[in-house]
């Protein structure tokens, strides 16, 4: 008989939390190895298409596919008290899963996805009612958290994790987990599949002081086509309408991957909407790849940009993109018919070196060229050279601490940091809404 494996997507427990093509990518490719040697069962608490998780059918979609989920007020750690925002769980309601694990389990093993560091009460909830409900299954982490807070997320009571893509935890379930045979991801799990995941490389050949890639050791490279190909083609036959991008490097390299695949895709009139949620390096965008992108039917673009102070480029080690870079892209992007306002750049809220960054006047830049900022909230990640430059300001054993909302406002205060947010609001109202005169 084939062992009952569960994979499970916890629900997430912050301030805020939005569904911008949050999809477990890594759980349906572990899922895809699994699925000739495992009975598969899914529960994901963040799958906005499911009637358990909005019931009364409040929840909204807009037109890419993006949404809020359910969410519950809930009472904030004692480390966030001074934060003045709610907390709260968003997802399926724990009840819901408690009845699941009743009526399908009990289960040989569970593989639950992990991502935010201080998302971890999530899955401290999952894996508590896992031992109650199911108490023999096997229980394995994998993602971000269980990779780089390994020994606290090892701490929560699973018996083994996933680092990085080390699949030889679940080799007991399946006898290729270890093996480089292409799976295609478990995505038909989902009763209903409106946003799918693609990653056309892996790693990145950067060396950003404020992100975790470089120090996971995973290099940039190039996955094979057909591969890609084959995900791809999966997603339209479940009705995928839109297709999110989790590259690091996306526009790396272009001529290995990225310009067959739109080739490709150009080829075989395929109608999907793609879009860039990670930060695309702008120094990449040329003329003749935004029109191959436009052509195949990228509708949104999100432009690393974090600062238009060259110094601030040089502390972090980003090399991203200068502001003559980033207006040199967005002025290719629209040459080639990208809307403007799905055009934005990303910039960093609460980073330590902000007297260098210049926070301000790099907002203005990017207004000036007629597009969309996205204040990107900066969130000490541990290991990191700037993570490392918080310890005074928080104590990052704590994943916690990690948060988003809670750090930028412990670092600059909450009127400073309302201050950068009410004029990122202002400034993109005008590009919504341009003056008649």
């Amino acid at each position: 008989m084939k062992p009952k494996i569960l994979l499970v997507n916890p629900p997430i427990y912050d301030f805020t939390a939005y569904d911008f093509w949050l999809k477990p990518y890594g759980l349906m490719q572990a899922g895809g190895r699994l699925r000739q040697n495992c009975e598969l069962f899914l529960f994901d608490y963040l799958d906005r298409l499911a009637s358990a998780l909005d019931p009364a059918g409040k929840i909204r979609t807009d037109q890419w596919g993006r949404g809020g989920f359910s969410s519950k007020r809930i009472a904030k750690p004692d480390c966030f008290k001074t934060i003045p925002r709610y907390y709260r769980r968003f997802g399926t309601d724990r009840q819901l899963f408690q009845q699941y694990l009743a009526d399908n389990g009990p289960f040989d093993g569970v593989l639950i996805q992990t991502v935010m560091t201080y998302w971890y009460p999530g899955v401290k909830e999952v894996i508590e009612d896992i031992r109650q409900c199911s108490p023999q299954a096997k229980i394995v982490l994998g993602g971000f958290y269980a990779t780089a807070c390994s020994d606290h997320a090892m701490s929560l009571g699973a018996d083994t994790l996933i680092e990085g893509d080390d699949f030889s935890p679940i080799q007991d379930w399946c006898c290729n987990a270890e093996s480089n045979q292409f799976q295609l991801p478990a995505w038909d799990l989902y009763l209903r599949l409106n946003t799918g995941i693609l990653k056309l490389t892996q790693g990145c050949p950067f060396k950003c002081s404020y992100c975790y890639v470089p120090q996971s050791g995973i290099g940039f490279s190039t996955r094979p086509l057909a591969d890609c190909l084959a995900e791809l083609q999966q997603l339209l036959d479940l009705g995928v309408e839109n297709i999110a991008f989790y590259d690091d490097a996306l526009l790396f390299r272009p001529e290995k991957i990225l310009i067959p695949f739109l080739n490709a895709v150009i080829e075989k009139g395929v109608n999907v909407n793609f879009h860039t949620p990670n930060a695309l390096h702008a120094r990449f965008v040329t003329a003749e790849l935004a029109e191959l992108m436009v052509r195949a039917g990228f509708q949104t673009f999100y432009l690393g940009f974090e600062s238009s102070s060259e110094a601030f480029h040089s502390t972090t080690g980003s090399g991203k993109v200068v502001s003559a870079e980033l207006a040199e892209a967005v002025s290719h992007l629209k040459a080639a018919g990208a809307n403007p306002q799905n055009i934005c750049a990303y910039e960093i809220l609460g980073h330590p070196n902000i007297s260098v960054q210049q926070l301000e006047s790099s907002m203005r830049f990017v207004n000036s060229l007629g597009i969309q900022i996205m204040l990107s909230d900066f969130s000490p990640i541990p290991h990191t050279p700037d993570g490392d430059l918080c310890a005074d300001i928080a104590d990052l054993s704590e994943p916690l601490n990690h948060n988003k909302t809670a750090f930028p406002v412990r670092f600059l205060g909450f009127d400073h940091v309302q201050y950068y947010k009410d004029l990122c609001k202002a400034l993109n109202k005008q590009i919504r809404e341009p003056s008649d005169g």
